[in-house]
Formats: C-alpha cells, structure tokens, sequence
C-alpha cells in the first residue's frame, strides 16, 4: 500500500499528448463520480519479475467520497488499511502493530488512493491515458515507488485493478460481489484501534 497535465501549441505533438491525457484524466474523474461508494470482495495474485506468483489472497474492498478506504486482506494472513477521510491506519495482527499516516501520505504511498480523490492538486501529480476501459495511472514524480497503477471497468463499474512497483512486482486484483456503501457499512471507514498493539504515529500533526 505504500508507496494530469499541461496543453501548449495544438501543432505540436508533444500538445497532442499532453491533450490526451487531460481527456483521459478527465474521463476517469468523470467515471469515478459515478462510483461514489463501493463494496466489493477482492481476489488478489502478486507475481514478481519473472511473473512467478509470489503470494495470493482474497479479502474486502470499500470506498466512499470523499477520502474514506478500507482494505481488509483476510487469506492468507490478515492485514488491515482504513482511512476515515483525515487518517490512515495500517494494521498488522500478526506483528500487533498499527501505523498510523495523513490521508496525504497514502496518496504519495500509491495512486490508488485517486480513486477516493477529488481535488486538482493533487491529480496533478499524475498522468492518466486510457485503453479501452482501462485507465494508467503513473505518478509524476520518479521515486514514487510505484510504477503505474491500471484500473478497468465494466458498464461504468470498477472491475479489476493492479499495481506495478519499482521492483517489478505486479499485484493483481480481481473484484466481484460489487454494491453501493449501505449506512452499515460506513462502519468500516472508523478505525477502532485494538487493545496491546504498538502504534507508530507518523502523522505530522502533533495533536489528535
């Protein structure tokens, strides 16, 4: 988990780039406001380099605007990411540890978080250019960690989506069980902290 644009001369190719990419960065936006909250289960495959499966899970998958996730990996061993719209938790029960981040790190962390993200500062920092119904996502900046992010969808609804990193490892995600957000389910998005657990705040606020 840790770790569009610009227009010139329209007789310049670099412009015709560039305007494609705004297009295809709007598209998505325009696509993603339709997806205003989502539930799905998750099957995840991660394979390395050599495209030899490296791990494989399954959990739950939430999002609603603006700014709230929640990412619950149940198979094979449980980890835990919930933002609430102003923190990140990240939760590991095996190592009882739970670190905690501003909303504005899991953005830098990974382009993923775009997807529960409105504001035109920080789309900024990506570029987006889209294949049929999948979208790229590439982070501006060159040590971001992340490589690309490709998110797809099926009669407007998100799909699938996988993560490639900087050391080449791609981490698929299949989605299924889609469904808007019920008013139970705004549970999941406030973070209850467990009892024993060692808790790493990196928040650069001082007062919470």
């Amino acid at each position: 988990m840790k770790n569009l644009l610009c227009a010139v001369m329209l007789t310049s190719p670099l412009f015709f780039s560039a305007t494609v990419f705004a297009d295809d960065a709007q598209l998505l936006r325009d696509t993603l406001i339709s997806t205003a909250s989502l539930k799905a289960d998750f099957k995840q495959t991660v394979t390395d380099v050599n495209q030899k499966v490296i791990q494989t899970g399954s959990g739950v998958f939430a999002l609603a605007h603006p700014n709230q996730f929640y990412w619950h990996l149940t198979a094979p061993d449980e980890s835990q990411i919930v933002a609430d719209g102003k923190d990140l938790w990240i939760y590991n029960p095996f190592a009882e540890e739970v670190v905690i981040m501003d909303f504005a790190e899991a953005i830098n962390a990974s382009p993923i978080a775009l997807l529960v993200h409105r504001d035109d500062a920080t789309w900024s920092q990506y570029s987006v250019t889209k294949k049929q119904d999948c979208y790229g996502i590439k982070p501006k900046a060159i040590d971001a960690g992340i490589v690309t992010v490709n998110v797809c969808f099926k009669d407007s609804q998100l799909a699938k989506f996988n993560v490639l990193d900087d050391k080449g490892n791609l981490s698929q995600f299949d989605l299924s069980n889609q469904q808007a957000i019920s008013t139970d389910d705004k549970s999941l998005f406030k973070f209850v902290l467990p009892e024993n657990v060692d808790v790493d705040d990196q928040r650069r606020q001082t007062t919470h």
